[in-house]
């Protein structure tokens, strides 16, 4: 009789990699529908028994990035790695101000848009990836590529210019789908696109390590929106109003621990399972995000919207699963969808 296997043996390579599968999945799904919905409550959801809301969307810019370059100073210095610049710091200040920007335009635009409609309009960010490609990296793209864009566009376009008739939403501020709104979404997605191919563009022209970059560019941007602040006259009436509602000071620490460890998610599933998996997963992550907005904030969704959502995550999905995989090696996974546009940030 054949003995049992030892308790002590290793797990088969393909039980290994869906544990690992399991672990990229829940993680990043698990921090980011977190992370939305607390960037969503801080936001639209008024503190206190007189109804006050949070204005200050470059204080939670300011504590979001301290709590990154932190984290990633510390990771630097664990693995006995140099803190010194790479590149010049005027290429890390251009990344960090352009990351203020789009981040300052995601948290300003829900004052005036749903999240489900901010969250549906980050899908279109194929677009400006790629014409910021082809202006700096002078990439060129196919028509499937192009024809993909189109497709999201028009899902997107739908999604935001048919809302749903009546929003009962105890939290809606009356300001739904305005111009200004819009306007908001489109800088975030100029703005991100530019940073996502700026950074492509630091990587490949300089021998710099992940956790470098990100260091600098937070610190950068640490300096840059606690100087905003301050011209602003913001700092002490966002540390007041913090101190006045404890459950606030809560949720912002809690945005900002998430959104640090959902870095180290996403960078895990990239190195492990490549760019295509993760631009899945990143499909999946929306999806869930604005089901669960409509279900916690009370969002209905028209008939109209429904329809552009389809348009929107069957193009993704179809282009997940449909894709003609490269011609690689098996072993290398890595490379599979390398220079899709749908690389994203969260």
């Amino acid at each position: 009789m054949a003995e049992p296997p030892s308790l002590s043996s290793p797990l088969p390579a393909k039980d290994n990699k869906l544990l690992k599968g399991i672990f990229a999945v829940t993680g990043i799904i698990s921090t980011l529908v977190i992370y939305g919905v607390l960037q969503e409550k801080i936001m639209r959801v008024p503190y206190g028994p007189h109804k006050e809301y949070f204005r200050y969307s470059l204080f939670l810019v300011f504590c979001n990035r301290i709590s990154t370059s932190a984290v990633s100073a510390g990771v630097l210095l664990v693995s006995k790695k140099f803190l010194d610049p790479v590149a010049p710091l005027y290429k890390y200040c251009v990344v960090s101000v352009s990351n203020i920007l789009t981040t300052t335009c995601q948290y300003e635009a829900l004052k005036y848009v749903s999240f489900p409609v901010q969250t549906l309009a980050k899908c279109a960010k194929m677009i400006p990836v790629m014409l910021w490609g082809s202006i700096i990296m002078q990439k060129k793209y196919y028509i499937k590529d192009y024809a993909l864009a189109f497709l999201v566009t028009v899902g997107c376009s739908i999604f935001i210019l048919f809302p749903a008739a009546g929003d009962i939403s105890p939290y809606s501020r009356g300001r739904e789908s305005t111009v200004w709104g819009v306007s908001l979404m489109i800088g975030y997605l100029g703005f991100d696109g530019f940073t996502s191919t700026f950074q492509d563009k630091l990587f490949k022209g300089y021998d710099m390590d992940i956790h470098n970059q990100i260091f600098y560019t937070t610190l950068c941007s640490c300096m840059l929106s606690f100087t905003g602040l301050i011209l602003q006259g913001n700092l002490l009436m966002a540390i007041d109003f913090v101190s006045r509602h404890h459950d606030c000071f809560f949720d912002i620490i809690l945005l900002s621990t998430v959104a640090t460890v959902s870095q180290f998610f996403i960078s895990y599933t990239i190195r492990t399972f490549g760019a295509l998996t993760f631009a899945t997963i990143m499909t999946t992550r929306q999806l869930v995000s604005i089901l669960l907005s409509c279900v916690w904030f009370a969002h209905p969704l028209s008939w109209e919207q429904c329809i552009g959502a389809v348009i929107v995550f069957g193009s993704l999905y179809g282009k997940s699963f449909l894709r003609e995989r490269p011609r690689t090696s098996p072993s290398n996974p890595q490379e599979n969808g390398a220079s899709s546009p749908l690389k994203a940030n969260p």
